[in-house]
Protein backbone atom coordinates (compact mmCIF):
# COMPACT_ATOMS: atom_id res chain seq x y z
CA UNK A 1 0.00 0.00 0.00
CA UNK A 2 1.34 3.68 -0.69
CA UNK A 3 -0.37 6.59 0.58
CA UNK A 4 0.97 9.99 -0.28
CA UNK A 5 0.25 12.63 2.56
CA UNK A 6 2.72 15.00 2.16
CA UNK A 7 0.35 17.21 -0.26
CA UNK A 8 1.21 20.54 1.08
CA UNK A 9 5.13 19.94 0.16
CA UNK A 10 3.71 19.28 -3.40
CA UNK A 11 1.12 17.90 -5.45
CA UNK A 12 0.82 15.52 -8.42
CA UNK A 13 0.28 16.96 -11.83
CA UNK A 14 -3.42 16.37 -12.71
CA UNK A 15 -3.97 14.90 -15.89
CA UNK A 16 -6.03 17.85 -17.22
CA UNK A 17 -2.85 20.09 -16.50
CA UNK A 18 -0.52 17.40 -18.41
CA UNK A 19 -2.85 16.95 -21.50
CA UNK A 20 -2.70 20.79 -21.74
CA UNK A 21 0.97 20.57 -21.45
CA UNK A 22 1.30 17.89 -24.21
CA UNK A 23 -0.31 20.17 -26.61
CA UNK A 24 1.68 23.03 -25.88
CA UNK A 25 5.17 21.47 -26.19
CA UNK A 26 3.78 19.55 -29.64
CA UNK A 27 1.73 22.01 -31.42
CA UNK A 28 1.97 25.44 -29.47
CA UNK A 29 5.67 26.10 -29.00
CA UNK A 30 6.77 29.30 -30.08
CA UNK A 31 8.40 32.14 -28.35
CA UNK A 32 5.13 34.60 -26.57
CA UNK A 33 7.81 37.43 -27.91
CA UNK A 34 7.91 36.31 -31.29
CA UNK A 35 5.00 38.52 -33.68
CA UNK A 36 4.49 35.94 -36.49
CA UNK A 37 1.88 32.90 -36.05
CA UNK A 38 4.26 30.54 -33.87
CA UNK A 39 4.73 33.04 -31.44
CA UNK A 40 1.35 34.62 -31.39
CA UNK A 41 -0.45 31.37 -30.65
CA UNK A 42 2.16 30.96 -27.38
CA UNK A 43 1.41 34.01 -26.23
CA UNK A 44 -2.52 33.41 -26.29
CA UNK A 45 -1.96 30.57 -24.22
CA UNK A 46 0.16 32.67 -21.90
CA UNK A 47 -2.70 35.05 -22.00
CA UNK A 48 -5.72 32.67 -21.14
CA UNK A 49 -3.35 31.17 -18.23
CA UNK A 50 -3.05 34.60 -16.85
CA UNK A 51 -7.17 35.29 -17.05
CA UNK A 52 -7.30 31.65 -15.09
CA UNK A 53 -4.95 31.97 -12.55
CA UNK A 54 -6.39 35.45 -11.73
CA UNK A 55 -9.81 33.46 -11.46
CA UNK A 56 -8.50 31.64 -8.91
CA UNK A 57 -8.26 34.65 -6.28
CA UNK A 58 -10.73 36.86 -8.15
CA UNK A 59 -8.86 39.43 -9.31
CA UNK A 60 -10.25 42.53 -11.23
CA UNK A 61 -7.39 42.21 -14.13
CA UNK A 62 -5.48 39.42 -15.70
CA UNK A 63 -2.53 41.72 -16.12
CA UNK A 64 -2.01 41.79 -12.43
CA UNK A 65 -0.66 38.49 -12.74
CA UNK A 66 3.27 38.68 -13.05
CA UNK A 67 4.44 34.49 -13.68
CA UNK A 68 7.61 33.39 -11.92
CA UNK A 69 9.00 30.19 -11.48
CA UNK A 70 7.64 29.27 -8.22
CA UNK A 71 6.39 30.49 -5.21
CA UNK A 72 9.79 31.49 -3.52
CA UNK A 73 10.81 33.96 -6.72
CA UNK A 74 6.97 35.62 -6.19
CA UNK A 75 8.14 36.21 -2.49
CA UNK A 76 11.38 37.61 -3.62
CA UNK A 77 9.98 39.62 -6.35
CA UNK A 78 7.22 41.25 -3.74
CA UNK A 79 10.17 41.83 -1.13
CA UNK A 80 13.21 42.92 -3.19
CA UNK A 81 10.93 44.57 -5.84
CA UNK A 82 9.59 47.01 -3.05
CA UNK A 83 12.68 47.58 -1.14
CA UNK A 84 14.85 48.28 -4.59
CA UNK A 85 12.42 51.53 -5.17
CA UNK A 86 14.01 52.83 -2.03
CA UNK A 87 17.77 54.19 -1.82
CA UNK A 88 17.78 54.41 1.54
CA UNK A 89 16.92 51.73 3.90
CA UNK A 90 13.86 52.05 5.44
CA UNK A 91 11.64 49.50 7.89
CA UNK A 92 9.30 46.81 7.01
CA UNK A 93 8.11 44.09 9.18
CA UNK A 94 7.30 40.13 9.10
CA UNK A 95 5.99 37.46 11.32
CA UNK A 96 8.17 35.28 12.90
CA UNK A 97 6.78 32.08 11.20
CA UNK A 98 7.60 33.30 7.42
CA UNK A 99 8.54 30.74 4.95
CA UNK A 100 12.35 31.06 4.16
CA UNK A 101 11.61 32.75 0.75
CA UNK A 102 10.44 35.55 3.07
CA UNK A 103 12.40 35.10 5.78
CA UNK A 104 16.14 34.65 4.40
CA UNK A 105 15.18 37.58 1.92
CA UNK A 106 14.59 39.78 4.99
CA UNK A 107 17.56 38.87 6.46
CA UNK A 108 19.76 39.75 3.51
CA UNK A 109 17.87 43.48 3.46
CA UNK A 110 18.68 43.69 7.18
CA UNK A 111 22.43 42.98 6.12
CA UNK A 112 22.31 45.90 3.88
CA UNK A 113 21.05 48.39 6.74
CA UNK A 114 16.90 47.84 6.50
CA UNK A 115 14.95 47.63 10.19
CA UNK A 116 13.43 44.41 10.48
CA UNK A 117 10.66 43.91 13.00
CA UNK A 118 9.21 40.35 13.14
CA UNK A 119 6.11 40.37 14.96
CA UNK A 120 5.71 37.64 17.62
CA UNK A 121 3.07 34.49 17.42
CA UNK A 122 0.94 33.11 20.42
CA UNK A 123 1.07 29.21 20.64
CA UNK A 124 -1.16 28.70 18.21
CA UNK A 125 0.93 30.21 15.50
CA UNK A 126 -0.65 33.27 15.32
CA UNK A 127 0.09 37.06 14.87
CA UNK A 128 -1.67 39.78 17.42
CA UNK A 129 -3.35 42.49 15.49
CA UNK A 130 -2.85 45.14 17.91
CA UNK A 131 1.15 44.02 17.72
CA UNK A 132 1.20 44.77 14.17
CA UNK A 133 -0.60 48.62 15.02
CA UNK A 134 2.19 48.90 17.49
CA UNK A 135 4.87 48.18 15.25
CA UNK A 136 4.31 50.27 12.26
CA UNK A 137 6.75 53.74 12.20
CA UNK A 138 6.39 56.27 9.70
CA UNK A 139 8.95 54.62 7.59
CA UNK A 140 7.64 51.36 7.44
CA UNK A 141 7.12 50.53 3.23
CA UNK A 142 6.19 46.71 3.39
CA UNK A 143 4.07 44.45 6.17
CA UNK A 144 4.74 40.51 4.59
CA UNK A 145 2.51 37.96 6.58
CA UNK A 146 1.96 34.67 5.74
CA UNK A 147 -1.80 33.48 4.79
CA UNK A 148 -1.55 29.90 5.43
CA UNK A 149 1.65 28.17 7.58
CA UNK A 150 2.89 25.57 5.79
CA UNK A 151 4.44 23.65 8.58
CA UNK A 152 1.43 23.95 11.27
CA UNK A 153 -1.65 25.43 9.53
CA UNK A 154 -2.68 28.11 10.87
CA UNK A 155 -4.41 30.75 9.22
CA UNK A 156 -3.66 34.54 10.22
CA UNK A 157 -6.68 37.07 10.03
CA UNK A 158 -5.46 38.65 6.84
CA UNK A 159 -8.26 40.96 6.17
CA UNK A 160 -7.74 42.67 9.86
CA UNK A 161 -3.85 42.74 9.30
CA UNK A 162 -4.31 44.17 6.19
CA UNK A 163 -6.68 46.90 6.62
CA UNK A 164 -4.54 47.95 9.59
CA UNK A 165 -1.48 48.04 7.37
CA UNK A 166 -3.44 50.09 4.65
CA UNK A 167 -4.99 52.43 7.52
CA UNK A 168 -1.20 53.63 8.04
CA UNK A 169 -0.78 53.62 4.16
CA UNK A 170 2.51 50.63 3.94
CA UNK A 171 1.89 47.96 1.18
CA UNK A 172 0.88 44.54 2.69
CA UNK A 173 1.75 41.21 1.18
CA UNK A 174 0.70 37.85 2.07
CA UNK A 175 2.44 34.28 0.69
CA UNK A 176 -0.75 32.51 -0.04
CA UNK A 177 0.86 29.53 -1.80
CA UNK A 178 -0.54 27.45 0.73
CA UNK A 179 -3.92 28.96 0.78
CA UNK A 180 -4.88 29.44 -3.09
CA UNK A 181 -7.32 26.61 -4.17
CA UNK A 182 -7.65 25.77 -0.85
CA UNK A 183 -9.57 28.65 0.96
CA UNK A 184 -11.61 31.35 -1.05
CA UNK A 185 -9.60 34.26 -2.18
CA UNK A 186 -11.09 37.60 -3.33
CA UNK A 187 -8.24 39.93 -3.84
CA UNK A 188 -11.19 42.53 -4.26
CA UNK A 189 -12.43 42.54 -1.27
CA UNK A 190 -9.37 41.19 0.42
CA UNK A 191 -6.85 44.47 1.53
CA UNK A 192 -3.75 43.05 0.09
CA UNK A 193 -1.55 44.92 -2.38
CA UNK A 194 0.69 41.60 -3.48
CA UNK A 195 0.25 37.96 -2.95
CA UNK A 196 2.22 34.81 -4.17
CA UNK A 197 1.12 31.54 -5.74
CA UNK A 198 2.54 28.58 -6.78
CA UNK A 199 1.84 26.06 -9.24
CA UNK A 200 2.66 23.03 -7.98
CA UNK A 201 0.45 23.00 -4.70
CA UNK A 202 -2.92 23.13 -6.49
CA UNK A 203 -2.08 20.49 -9.17
CA UNK A 204 -0.31 22.03 -11.64
CA UNK A 205 3.19 21.52 -12.71
CA UNK A 206 6.56 22.51 -10.56
CA UNK A 207 8.06 25.56 -12.25
CA UNK A 208 5.49 27.71 -11.92
CA UNK A 209 4.25 30.77 -9.53
CA UNK A 210 2.60 33.96 -10.02
CA UNK A 211 2.70 37.22 -7.87
CA UNK A 212 -0.33 39.02 -7.79
CA UNK A 213 0.05 43.04 -7.94
CA UNK A 214 -3.13 45.30 -6.81
CA UNK A 215 -3.28 47.57 -9.89
CA UNK A 216 -1.13 51.03 -9.15
CA UNK A 217 1.33 49.43 -7.06
CA UNK A 218 4.65 49.72 -8.30
CA UNK A 219 7.99 47.50 -7.39
CA UNK A 220 11.30 47.43 -9.59
CA UNK A 221 11.66 43.81 -11.33
CA UNK A 222 14.34 41.74 -10.02
CA UNK A 223 15.37 40.62 -13.44
CA UNK A 224 16.54 42.77 -16.12
CA UNK A 225 16.22 41.64 -20.09
CA UNK A 226 13.34 41.77 -22.73
CA UNK A 227 10.76 43.46 -20.34
CA UNK A 228 8.28 40.75 -20.51
CA UNK A 229 5.72 40.37 -17.73
CA UNK A 230 4.32 43.55 -18.14
CA UNK A 231 8.05 43.79 -17.90
CA UNK A 232 7.81 42.98 -14.36
CA UNK A 233 9.73 40.10 -15.19
CA UNK A 234 11.94 39.67 -17.68
CA UNK A 235 12.51 36.24 -19.54
CA UNK A 236 10.78 34.16 -22.13
CA UNK A 237 8.28 32.57 -20.23
CA UNK A 238 7.56 28.45 -19.69
CA UNK A 239 4.47 28.24 -21.95
CA UNK A 240 3.94 24.65 -21.51
CA UNK A 241 4.08 24.82 -17.44
CA UNK A 242 2.27 28.40 -17.55
CA UNK A 243 -0.76 26.70 -19.40
CA UNK A 244 -0.71 23.62 -16.56
CA UNK A 245 -1.02 25.96 -14.32
CA UNK A 246 -3.43 27.83 -15.67
CA UNK A 247 -5.86 24.80 -16.14
CA UNK A 248 -4.79 23.84 -12.04
CA UNK A 249 -5.79 27.02 -10.98
CA UNK A 250 -8.96 26.84 -13.14
CA UNK A 251 -10.13 23.86 -11.87
CA UNK A 252 -9.18 24.77 -8.37
CA UNK A 253 -11.45 27.31 -8.63
CA UNK A 254 -14.50 25.43 -9.55
CA UNK A 255 -13.85 22.35 -6.79
CA UNK A 256 -13.33 24.60 -4.06
CA UNK A 257 -16.79 24.39 -2.60
CA UNK A 258 -16.30 20.52 -2.62
CA UNK A 259 -12.99 19.42 -2.16
CA UNK A 260 -12.75 21.85 1.30
CA UNK A 261 -15.28 20.68 2.98
CA UNK A 262 -14.23 17.15 2.10
CA UNK A 263 -11.03 17.75 3.06
CA UNK A 264 -12.09 19.39 6.24
CA UNK A 265 -13.84 16.40 7.26
CA UNK A 266 -10.81 14.27 6.90
CA UNK A 267 -8.50 16.23 8.80
CA UNK A 268 -10.97 16.31 11.94
CA UNK A 269 -10.92 12.77 11.97
CA UNK A 270 -7.51 12.53 12.20
CA UNK A 271 -6.94 14.71 14.48
CA UNK A 272 -9.49 12.58 16.46
CA UNK A 273 -7.64 9.49 15.69
CA UNK A 274 -4.57 11.28 17.09
CA UNK A 275 -5.71 12.08 20.05
CA UNK A 276 -5.96 8.67 21.41
CA UNK A 277 -1.92 9.08 21.45
CA UNK A 278 -0.49 10.08 24.24
CA UNK A 279 2.66 12.67 24.25
CA UNK A 280 1.60 13.41 20.67
CA UNK A 281 -0.16 16.91 20.83
CA UNK A 282 -1.72 18.90 17.98
CA UNK A 283 -0.24 22.03 16.52
CA UNK A 284 -1.56 25.43 15.20
CA UNK A 285 -4.29 26.74 15.52
CA UNK A 286 -7.72 24.75 15.74
CA UNK A 287 -9.97 26.33 13.81
CA UNK A 288 -8.35 29.10 11.76
CA UNK A 289 -6.62 26.32 10.07
CA UNK A 290 -6.13 24.77 6.17
CA UNK A 291 -8.95 22.66 5.72
CA UNK A 292 -6.02 20.04 4.32
CA UNK A 293 -3.88 20.30 7.81
CA UNK A 294 -2.67 18.27 10.33
CA UNK A 295 0.29 18.54 12.35
CA UNK A 296 1.11 17.14 15.59
CA UNK A 297 4.56 17.17 18.10
CA UNK A 298 5.93 14.86 20.17
CA UNK A 299 6.16 16.19 23.90
CA UNK A 300 9.33 13.22 24.32
CA UNK A 301 11.04 13.61 20.77
CA UNK A 302 15.20 12.88 21.34
CA UNK A 303 16.84 14.06 18.86
CA UNK A 304 19.30 10.93 19.39
CA UNK A 305 16.65 8.15 19.22
CA UNK A 306 13.46 9.41 18.14
CA UNK A 307 11.72 13.05 16.16
CA UNK A 308 9.49 14.12 13.64
CA UNK A 309 12.43 12.96 11.08
CA UNK A 310 12.47 9.45 12.67
CA UNK A 311 8.83 8.84 12.17
CA UNK A 312 8.68 10.42 8.53
CA UNK A 313 11.67 7.77 7.75
CA UNK A 314 9.50 4.92 9.57
CA UNK A 315 6.16 5.57 7.80
CA UNK A 316 8.26 5.86 4.32
CA UNK A 317 9.34 2.34 5.30
CA UNK A 318 5.37 1.26 5.53
CA UNK A 319 4.62 2.96 1.97
CA UNK A 320 3.25 6.22 4.00
CA UNK A 321 4.35 9.94 2.96
CA UNK A 322 4.25 12.18 5.52
CA UNK A 323 6.81 15.46 6.59
CA UNK A 324 8.57 16.39 9.26
CA UNK A 325 7.86 19.90 9.66
CA UNK A 326 9.32 22.58 6.58
CA UNK A 327 9.96 20.13 3.42
CA UNK A 328 12.63 22.78 3.17
CA UNK A 329 14.61 21.66 6.21
CA UNK A 330 13.93 18.19 5.68
CA UNK A 331 17.55 17.84 5.34
CA UNK A 332 18.58 19.01 9.21
CA UNK A 333 18.17 17.55 12.34
CA UNK A 334 17.57 21.11 14.36
CA UNK A 335 14.59 22.18 16.10
CA UNK A 336 11.87 23.65 13.93
CA UNK A 337 12.45 27.88 14.31
CA UNK A 338 8.45 27.54 13.37
CA UNK A 339 7.43 25.63 16.46
CA UNK A 340 10.31 27.42 18.28
CA UNK A 341 8.63 30.61 17.43
CA UNK A 342 5.08 29.93 18.68
CA UNK A 343 6.60 28.89 22.53
CA UNK A 344 7.91 25.13 21.95
CA UNK A 345 10.47 22.95 23.66
CA UNK A 346 13.71 22.40 22.04
CA UNK A 347 12.69 18.79 22.60
CA UNK A 348 8.97 19.08 21.66
CA UNK A 349 10.48 20.73 18.26
CA UNK A 350 12.42 18.39 17.42
CA UNK A 351 9.18 15.60 17.39
CA UNK A 352 7.33 18.15 14.73
CA UNK A 353 5.37 16.35 12.21
CA UNK A 354 3.05 17.37 9.06
CA UNK A 355 -0.03 15.37 7.42
CA UNK A 356 -1.63 16.71 4.28
CA UNK A 357 -4.18 15.33 2.29
CA UNK A 358 -5.32 16.10 -0.84
CA UNK A 359 -7.50 15.05 -3.66
CA UNK A 360 -6.70 11.10 -3.46
CA UNK A 361 -7.18 10.82 -0.08
CA UNK A 362 -9.59 8.60 1.54
CA UNK A 363 -10.71 7.83 4.77
CA UNK A 364 -9.50 4.28 4.59
CA UNK A 365 -5.68 6.37 4.31
CA UNK A 366 -6.49 8.25 6.94
CA UNK A 367 -6.95 5.35 9.36
CA UNK A 368 -4.25 3.53 8.26
CA UNK A 369 -1.87 6.12 8.73
CA UNK A 370 -2.95 6.67 12.06
CA UNK A 371 -3.01 3.09 12.87
CA UNK A 372 1.15 2.53 11.68
CA UNK A 373 1.65 5.94 13.29
CA UNK A 374 0.68 4.27 16.50
CA UNK A 375 2.63 0.91 16.06
CA UNK A 376 5.80 2.82 14.64
CA UNK A 377 5.79 4.62 18.34
CA UNK A 378 4.55 1.48 20.09
CA UNK A 379 7.93 -0.35 18.90
CA UNK A 380 10.22 2.96 19.09
CA UNK A 381 8.62 3.43 23.16
CA UNK A 382 7.64 0.49 24.13
CA UNK A 383 8.69 1.72 27.99
CA UNK A 384 5.80 4.39 27.50
CA UNK A 385 1.95 3.49 26.88
CA UNK A 386 1.03 5.16 23.88
CA UNK A 387 -2.28 4.09 22.94
CA UNK A 388 -5.58 5.19 25.64
CA UNK A 389 -7.25 1.95 26.68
Amino acid sequence: MQIYLDYSATTPTRKEAIAVMQTILTQQWGNPSSLHEWGQRAATVVEQARVQVAGLINAATPESIVFTSGGTEADNLAIMGVARLYAVPQHLIISSVEHSAISETVRLLEMWGWEVTRLSVDIKGRVNPLDLKAALRHNTTLVSIIYGQSEVGTVQPIEELGNIVRSHGALFHTDAVQAAGRLPINVQQLPVDLLSLSSHKIYGPQGAGALYVRPGVDFMPLLSGGGQEMGLRSGTQAVPIIAGFGVAAELAAQELATETPRLIKLRDRAFAQLAEIPGLIATGDGCDRLPHHISMCLEYADGEKLSGKTLVRQLNLAGIGISAGAACHSGKLSPSPILLAMGYSEKAALGGIRITLGHDTTEADVDWTVMVLKQVLQRLTPDLSLVKG
